[in-house]
């Protein structure tokens, strides 16, 4: 047992974990305690191994050798299903849930105890009331889930396993898209679960969460632990240099300067747009971009923000509203394409870089130069010229530090960070005069956070215009110059970066904040 964990029973205990894929040794003889009833944190780059090791005590894996323990005997884990037999959930970062099902309907999904329809949801209901009574854990069960905010999506997946009998509790960057204050009742929920002996196992890219919510945390670097303490024996700084190897810095420098912003550089007004269902996702939307400025968009996804960013990027066309671009107008519909966008030197790194930014099996030097390929640099009479384009991929992945340096390794073979450097420097390399850019270093390890955020501080101080959209207020905090907050569709407020607090914010993001008037200088 480890210091970590010493003096309380261990509920899991995973042994000399070896796994490789390939060439890849993803686990390295991993050790890992984790006491009973406490709250265990593991963090670690992107590609470290944590994800991996999850998996073999999930049962989605199975580890080529080493042993699993749960309450100090053996266990042979060869599927989820033996996972939740011994007491084992998880609730993945991309919640597992039927959006046209009621919340009831999804919990009791796959476990109905009875043949009877009516009678199951009578029986899982006094279940259910029982267990949010118990926890907390409050969700309204004959709402669709797609009718449920964020936050109670959140619940219920919790829920769901708690169902299924959990006394482990595995969660996946559990507070990636809740505001601040729906963090704080998730925290709040996860100590009263570790009351009652349930042991949580988090796993987060988010330091601060780890030192406020964590009895012990384990570091991973290189697919191997490299620390194991009590949180309250270590601190923020001392674990981010155990996940990269070196000193890091995330947040907002010192004496930072504030921005010289100048002429705007991009204008819309009144964005108005609506979805194939009718529903309003941008209502009337107005908004500035000035030269040498990074202007922070915060809200809970799904509140307007992507549509705004597909608007700007000329991706889909508002049923309402002007967009000038220098001395370009457009207006429906007539309304801005993607090729005049590159033209008019406005580039867009997308919110999902997976779906939208690379194509997974194109090799690294094509996903680097889409959108771009028609250039007379790349294209000659009909012709791709792939030499300067392997050669421009190389020179991209040596500034941006894109790992592993080769131009011909499948996109869906380099890490999310890798991944994500990729799409940043082929739309931030060609100088762009406007940048948007949807949530930079989401599932991002801190190393890549570090030079994401300097990355874009450099395009806003060489005088690039940058809107940045993120669910992380500590990024918007770190990076804006000035906020926008959406709620609805609307933006509900804007603020000057020195007048912003997390508190503030998260209350305007819920909407239970009034909206404090923009100055007159914010949209001269």
């Amino acid at each position: 047992m480890t210091a970590a964990t010493a003096g309380r029973s261990p509920a899991v205990a995973l042994r000399g974990i070896d796994k490789r894929f390939g060439a890849v040794h993803a686990n390295r003889a991993v050790d890992l305690t984790v006491a009973a009833g406490t709250v265990h944190g593991i963090v670690g780059e992107n590609g470290a191994g944590k994800s991996t090791l999850m998996s073999v005590l999930y049962g989605f894996y199975q580890a080529d050798s080493g042993r699993v323990e749960i309450d100090g005997k053996p266990a042979d884990i060869r599927s989820a299903r033996d996972a939740i037999a011994l007491g084992i959930g998880m609730v993945h970062q991309h919640f597992m849930l039927v959006e046209t099902f009621t919340a009831l309907d999804n919990v009791m999904l796959g476990a109905e105890p009875s043949w009877s329809l009516s009678r199951s949801r009578a029986t899982v209901r006094a279940q259910l009331d029982t267990l949010m009574h118990d926890t907390g854990l409050v969700v309204e069960l004959d709402k669709t889930v797609a009718e449920l905010p964020v936050g109670q999506r959140q619940r219920l997946e919790i829920l769901k396993t708690l169902y299924r009998g959990a006394r482990i509790l595995i969660l996946d960057e559990p507070t990636a898209v809740l505001t601040p204050q729906e963090t704080d009742q998730l925290f709040a929920t996860l100590r009263t679960l570790r009351a009652g002996g349930t042991t949580v196992l988090l796993i987060t890219h988010k330091l601060k969460e780890i030192m406020a919510l964590t009895d012990a945390v384990t570091v991973m670097r290189g697919g191997a632990v490299v620390l194991d303490t009590r949180t309250r024996d270590t601190d923020i700084d001392r674990l981010a240099e155990a996940m990269v190897g070196r000193p890091v810095h995330i947040g907002r420098a010192a004496g930072q300067a504030p921005s010289n912003a100048g002429v705007p550089s991009l204008r819309a007004e009144g964005l108005t747009w609506r979805d194939d269902l009718g529903v309003l996702r941008l209502d009337a939307v107005s908004l500035t971009l000035r030269a040498g400025e990074i202007v922070g968009v915060a809200g809970v996804s799904g509140n307007g923000q992507s549509e705004l960013l597909d608007v700007l990027a000329g991706l889909l066309e508002p049923d309402a509203g002007s967009l000038e671009i220098g001395a370009h107008r457009f207006t429906p519909p007539r309304w801005l394409r993607p090729d005049q966008a590159r033209a008019l030197h406005l580039a867009h790194v997308p919110e999902d870089r997976q779906r939208r930014g690379i194509v997974l099996p194109f090799p690294a030097w094509e996903s680097a130069v889409l959108g771009y390929q028609t250039r007379a640099r790349y294209a000659r009479g009909g012709w791709l010229r792939q030499p300067v384009m392997r050669a421009d991929t190389a020179a991209m992945m040596e500034r941006y530090d894109v790992r592993p340096r080769d131009v011909g390794l499948k996109s869906a073979n380099f890490s999310g960070g890798n991944q994500q450097k990729l799409v940043l420097a082929r739309e931030a390399l060609p100088e762009p005069t406007v940048l948007l850019v949807g949530q930079p270093t989401r599932g991002v390890d801190i190393g890549a956070i570090e030079f994401i955020h300097g990355r874009l501080r450099a395009m806003r101080d060489g005088g690039g215009a940058v809107l940045l959209v993120s669910s992380e207020l500590d990024e918007v905090l770190a990076l804006a110059d000035r906020v926008v907050v959406m709620c609805g569709g609307r933006i509900t407020g804007e603020l000057p970066i020195d007048q912003c607090t997390q508190q503030r914010l998260g209350l305007m993001m819920s909407g239970a904040d009034a909206p404090l008037a923009p100055t007159a200088a914010m949209h001269a």
